[in-house]
């Protein structure tokens, strides 16, 4: 009720104050811009002692800056009637993908889960998000009523989401099956979806996870280092407990950037999975609550842009909307609840922040649609003004 009320009056406000010359939500773009410029700042800085050369990551993320850009752009020009269009021609291109990776997937500290391809690695997993939430929004259009009334309506899109999970497990990828169900969740429940079905998928999917955990050894550590990763500091429980160690350093206001202590080999991954844990050691709380605001407000910008398309009657590209930010603020979450040791560890990447190129392109591409929904809507808008004046 209160998101519904906050979204209800920004809506408004967005209305009112609409210009027929802005076509563009510049707040938003400006926000994606600072929290992208932030994280390359961060990766340079916490992957400087990574490598012999200080700026091989720095270069990379440049490159797949570079890449994420363009892609962007072209995914920019494209009308949502083609995404909602091919919807399961993308979808069934990403099931295609994450097969391959069973296949000829190249492995990398125990996961198959790239795919080379000369200097880069792809990683199917990512646009297993995208895709899932494209084909979800298709599929709502069409059949929003049958999973308002019916429980074999609920059930189908959960059924394509297994698909997808299956596939993921057996590379293991759990973080992305955990994404992609609370996402799927949430997009059902803002669709209309009965109280009781939710209840019933949650219980299955608690008990799902619990056999998952307590069939693998390596999860199985995971869960007893998170609870008290002290226990065994320098094994099980390393990473997070280096982790929490440069988050006691960063205290109020952070070392300065570029002062940490624990990116100098003490903490793996620290330019990806981790960043947030370099981040908070250099900035200090009050860096870390400024860059959790600024996602927060592009999660929840993008309720708001799913709001307003809602509202015009664009049902595709308001749910789609909506799940963006449901993906963001939800893989934000077990980002930061893993490297504070709130959460069991995961490899998930900080979306617009981590170091990674498949993670950057997706998210970049995501952003990019959700700016085309919202220039579509203001479009809207404005031919609507233009013909209540005739």
């Amino acid at each position: 009720m209160v998101l519904s009320r906050l979204l209800d009056y920004f809506s408004k406000r967005t209305l009112l104050t609409h210009s027929t010359t802005l076509l563009y939500d510049r707040v938003l773009l400006s926000m994606i811009i600072a929290v992208t410029l932030t994280g390359f700042v961060m990766v340079v800085s916490a992957s400087i002692t990574a490598n012999s050369d200080p700026f091989y990551y720095a270069k990379r993320d440049l490159a797949y800056l570079c890449i994420s850009i363009l892609c962007a752009i072209v995914v920019l020009q494209i009308p949502m009637a083609k995404w909602q269009q091919f919807s399961p021609v993308i979808l069934i291109f990403s099931i295609i993908m994450l097969a391959m990776v069973l296949l000829i997937g190249k492995t990398i500290n125990g996961a198959t889960r790239w795919i080379g391809a000369g200097v880069i690695n792809i990683q199917p997993a990512e646009l297993a998000k995208l895709t899932l939430f494209i084909y979800l929004a298709s599929y709502l259009v069409r059949k929003v009523d049958e999973v308002r009334n019916n429980i074999w309506g609920f059930c189908k899109p959960m059924g394509v989401m297994l698909i997808l999970a299956i596939l993921l497990l057996l590379q293991p990828d759990f973080g992305t099956v955990i994404v992609l169900f609370v996402t799927t969740l949430g997009l059902l429940f803002l669709a209309g979806a009965k109280l009781w079905q939710f209840l019933a998928i949650i219980s299955m999917g608690g008990l799902a996870v619990i056999v998952l955990i307590i069939t693998e050894e390596y999860r199985i550590k995971r869960v007893i280092s998170f609870m008290d990763p002290w226990k065994d500091p320098f094994g099980s429980g390393y990473q997070l407990a280096q982790s929490l160690i440069a988050f006691g350093r960063g205290g109020i206001f952070g070392e300065g950037l570029g002062n940490s202590i624990q990116k100098q080999q003490f903490l793996p991954e620290a330019h990806t999975d981790f960043i947030f844990a370099i981040i908070a050691e250099e900035l200090g709380y009050v860096g870390v609550v400024i860059l959790l605001l600024m996602i927060f407000f592009i999660a929840f910008r993008a309720m708001l842009i799913g709001y307003k398309a809602l509202k015009l009657k664009h049902r595709f590209s308001g749910f789609l909307a909506c799940a963006i930010g449901i993906w963001f603020s939800f893989q934000t979450l077990v980002n930061v609840g893993a490297a504070s040791g709130i959460l069991p560890t995961k490899g998930l990447t900080f979306p617009l922040l981590s170091y990674g190129g498949s993670s950057m392109i997706v998210v970049f591409m995501a952003v990019a649609i959700l700016l085309r929904i919202d220039f579509e809507t203001r479009l809207t808008m404005i031919q609507a003004h233009i013909w209540s004046k005739k």
